[in-house]
């Protein structure tokens, strides 16, 4: 089936430029429309759009194939993972990003067959950086390869999170909590780029050397994961053990030691899970 995946993959890869063409056509000419209505109408607007253009090109190559999309799910479709091959879409992946044109806006997707992700792919459009990764073939960038840091020294290291109002008084405790303890370890610096894809494929191309996060979805980490992986990066739940694509939870780092030293500091607080 090799040759089929990577069939899937150039598709993928032709989809996700197309759909990064009109995130960035929308940035330029927009702005009026954004100053007199609500962002959050472009964003939602601009989604819905980008993933429709995504799921239907993609439906037409492989009719057989089934989908896990963001707005998909937020209009009610449900997000379990079968044994089918199914395609993990994040449309706009950092929409707050987008809105204040803050440069890290991704188009993320993610294709697994058994469960596996056998191949993903992120495009930072508004950097035009293209990171594309297949089981067992390596990460890459824009075509060339790319891996980890390597760095095996928490108190050496850039660590990445994202940090934002939680209703939960006790959940925004802990986050900020988790921040403090981090810092006091102490570490190089903490991070907050706004699109969890993109701070994956930082940590895969070296610029950072871990990642951890609570509260996220499978369409946000499917095709970070398998560009984090194939860079020779770890990537862990929040508690240490397997990650699990559903859990909404994940540390992604340079080795193991780091990815372990994070699991250790961070307190957990119940996020759900992405199949219930």
């Amino acid at each position: 089936m090799g040759d089929v995946f990577q069939e899937c993959m150039d598709h993928c890869v032709e989809v996700a430029k197309k759909a990064g063409e009109m995130i960035r056509e929308a940035l330029r000419s927009d702005i009026s429309v954004m100053q007199k209505s609500s962002p959050v109408d472009l964003v939602t607007e601009t989604d819905q759009k980008v993933e429709q253009l995504i799921i239907a090109s993609i439906k037409e190559k492989f009719p057989t194939h089934s989908f896990i999309g963001e707005e998909s799910v937020a209009a009610g479709a449900p997000s379990v993972l079968t044994d089918n091959p199914t395609w993990i879409i994040d449309p706009i992946d950092g929409t707050t990003n987008f809105v204040h044109r803050f440069p890290f806006v991704s188009v993320s997707i993610g294709f697994a067959v058994k469960k596996e992700i056998e191949f993903g792919m992120v495009y930072s459009c508004i950097e035009d950086k293209m990171y594309t990764a297949r089981k067992g073939k390596g990460a890459f960038c824009n075509g060339v390869p790319i891996k980890v840091s390597g760095q095996e020294d928490i108190n050496q290291s850039m660590v990445l999170t994202e940090m934002g109002f939680k209703k939960d008084p006790e959940h925004f405790q802990t986050m900020l909590a988790n921040i403090r303890t981090i810092l006091t370890i102490p570490v190089h610096g903490i991070r907050s780029p706004g699109s969890a894809a993109i701070n994956m494929c930082l940590v895969a191309c070296g610029s950072a050397d871990a990642y951890y996060h609570m509260g996220i979805h499978c369409w946000d980490m499917a095709g970070g994961a398998a560009v984090v992986t194939e860079a020779g990066g770890v990537i862990m739940d929040i508690s240490g053990g397997p990650f699990d694509l559903m859990s909404r939870r994940l540390i992604v780092a340079s080795s193991k030691v780091v990815a372990e030293r994070i699991a250790r500091a961070v307190t957990e607080f119940d996020v759900g899970r992405d199949d219930v």
